[in-house]
């Protein structure tokens, strides 16, 4: 072995080795809210409507076919929290985002682009991430925070191992039309189970956006991958935007409380402001990726 080949090996073990122990210390971490946040929502006085599986999928697959030919492109605030692979429910994620949809052609494949800045946990703030089909030859750029990691722009692959320590799916499956897309997925392998049963709460409000929220109950597990007790769907029902979705696991005793398995909900979208190249390029002047 030549001496810059050692010196090359050394360079990515110290590199794998400070982002080990950089995503450790985050997994560590949490906020005031994390058990809060983590009830389903109380909708015993709000006014509601029965429904059943099916409707649910045809409330999906037409916000689905809406948006596949008028959503071009979005801005959110995006929160999300996970429980982990060891059960611990993980840290509140606040992420201000930047996304081209793959319907911004007529064939609804254009290439999905993802830009991603971090404002929450405080360990994760000032985090940036660039992701695109069509970009960096499959790569994504991260800007990670540090004294040392930050000094560097790093090329990652976004299912590779460094990637997704502390996330439940790659950047790739984030976004609304995603979350549809997964939504749908989910509900068809439910359509005619008779152990579920469903409702949509008219009278609710995420932020200052009138909402229904459809709440899925099951009377029993599944056994399956993506088994739950309880999800919960926040629609827009004017945009026919899906906002949120949350599941909830089984409680660890009869009685007790549902533990929440996943949690995403989009505030502040805004649908359509004309994204561009430079958006989803780490040279823009407003983002603060280390010198490529």
């Amino acid at each position: 072995m030549t001496p810059a080949q050692k010196k090359k090996i050394f360079a990515i073990c110290f590199v794998v080795g400070m982002l080990g122990g950089y995503y450790y210390y985050q997994s560590l971490q949490r906020t005031p809210n994390d058990v809060a946040n983590a009830s389903p929502t109380s909708t015993e006085q709000a006014p509601n409507i029965a429904l059943n599986m099916a409707d649910v999928l045809d409330i999906a697959k037409a916000a689905k076919k809406h948006l596949s030919t008028t959503l071009k492109d979005y801005t959110a605030r995006f929160v999300k929290q996970e429980l982990d692979s060891n059960g611990n429910l993980g840290p509140e994620s606040e992420i201000e985002m930047k996304v081209q949809t793959r319907c911004r052609n007529e064939n609804n494949d254009a290439p999905m682009r993802v830009y991603l800045s971090f404002n929450a946990p405080q360990s994760q703030k000032g985090r940036e991430v660039i992701w695109g089909a069509d970009l960096f030859d499959g790569t994504m750029a991260v800007h990670e925070v540090g004294f040392l990691l930050g000094l560097k722009t790093l090329w990652l692959d976004p299912t590779g191992f460094l990637a997704m320590q502390g996330q439940k799916y790659p950047v790739s499956e984030v976004g609304i039309m995603k979350l549809i897309d997964k939504l749908i997925e989910r509900g068809e392998k439910d359509r005619d189970n008779p152990d579920i049963s469903v409702k949509i709460i008219t009278d609710q409000k995420l932020d200052d956006t009138p909402t229904h929220m459809i709440q899925i109950r099951r009377s029993k597990p599944s056994n399956e991958e993506d088994d739950f007790s309880l999800a919960e769907i926040t629609l827009d029902p004017e945009r026919q935007l899906i906002l949120g979705y949350r599941a909830f696991g089984w409680p660890d005793e009869p009685g007790g409380a549902p533990v929440l398995l996943e949690s995403y909900t989009y505030h502040d979208v805004q649908t359509n402001v004309g994204l561009t190249d430079a958006d989803f390029d780490p040279k823009n002047p407003k983002y603060n990726f280390p010198a490529l």
